[in-house]
């Protein structure tokens, strides 16, 4: 009965492309071959983040990656969600195979979460606990609203505007552990940084990043 469920919802409601959206063939998965192919795949980890031991991402943020993550953070396609989990778990595995203790991720505001329904990165947290068979855990609460990190340029505003913004929880939980940070996006690392230095003042011993798209920035035609 299941199998004939599943044959129909599949029919009416056909599984798309992440990045690209064109419909998926019965041995795709998440991405067609085009775009696991040829995608914005992130390759080079040499940029710092400040009080962030690590980082890996999957994509950099441009092109259909940009696209997607726009969809599932404002437009209400919280059904990406499973699909970024498992691409994210395969990074974190290949960063991390020795594993980590704690998983955690950046929390949006009440206010934010209320108006737009969910908490992009908590979702994309779920799922990616899912694969990994780790049950993420709240270890910071946003404690007050400030702006999105998107309308404002310059790094040390950006590093301004989530100073303090943030606190640590369960501090029990952390305390000498290697932690690894769930984001969605990372453009100067300001609010992943932040969050890495509020668990290291409270006892983290390691924070690590892991995000499913990061801006890339170019100088002299390189990426740095």
């Amino acid at each position: 009965m299941m199998g004939i469920l599943d044959w129909i919802l599949r029919l009416l409601f056909p599984p798309k492309c992440l990045l690209c959206r064109k419909v998926l063939r019965d041995e795709e998965l998440d991405l067609c071959k085009m775009c696991r192919t040829d995608g914005p795949e992130c390759t080079n980890y040499r940029k710092k983040l400040p009080f962030i031991d690590s980082w890996t991402a999957v994509w950099y943020y441009e092109d259909n990656a940009r696209h997607s993550l726009l969809r599932y953070k404002f437009r209400g396609a919280r059904s990406y969600a499973p699909g970024y989990g498992r691409l994210l778990a395969m990074k974190l595995q290949e960063a991390h195979p020795d594993g980590f203790d704690l998983l955690t991720w950046v929390p949006i505001s009440p206010l934010r979460k209320f108006f737009r329904g969910y908490d992009q990165v908590e979702l994309l947290a779920y799922w990616v606990g899912q694969e990994l068979e780790i049950k993420p855990v709240a270890l910071l609460t946003k404690i007050r609203h400030n702006r999105p990190q998107s309308r404002i340029v310059g790094d040390a505003q950006r590093r301004a505007n989530v100073l303090g913004a943030y606190r640590a929880e369960n501090r029990e939980l952390f305390i000498g552990k290697r932690v690894v940070l769930l984001d969605d996006i990372i453009t100067t690392g300001a609010t992943a940084g932040e969050c890495a230095r509020v668990l290291l003042t409270a006892g983290a011993k390691e924070v690590h990043c892991g995000a499913m798209a990061v801006a890339r920035h170019r100088a002299n035609n390189k990426v740095r």
